[in-house]
C-alpha cells in the first residue's frame, strides 16, 4: 500500500463509522466505475484503433484543422 493511501486511511479511521462507510462506498463505486470503463474500452479496442488510423490518414491528407483554429 502506498504511503499516501495509508495516510488517507489513517485519517478516515478517525471518523465516525457512518462517515467511514460513506467514504468506503465512494471508493468502491469509483473502483467499479474504473473497471467498467476499462471493460468498455477493451471491447471497443478495434474500433478505437480504426478511428485513430482514419484520423491520422485525414491529417496526412491535409483534411484537418489545427486545434488553435478551432478554439
Amino acid at each position: 500500500m502506498s504511503r499516501l493511501l495509508e495516510k488517507a486511511l489513517e485519517r478516515v479511521s478517525n471518523l465516525p463509522e457512518d462517515e467511514q462507510d460513506a467514504i468506503g462506498s465512494q471508493i468502491l463505486a469509483s473502483l467499479a466505475d474504473e473497471d467498467a470503463w476499462k471493460a468498455r474500452f477493451a471491447e471497443k479496442r478495434d474500433a478505437i484503433r480504426r478511428m485513430a488510423r482514419e484520423a491520422l490518414e485525414e491529417d496526412a491528407k491535409g483534411e484537418t484543422l489545427p486545434l488553435s483554429d478551432l478554439l
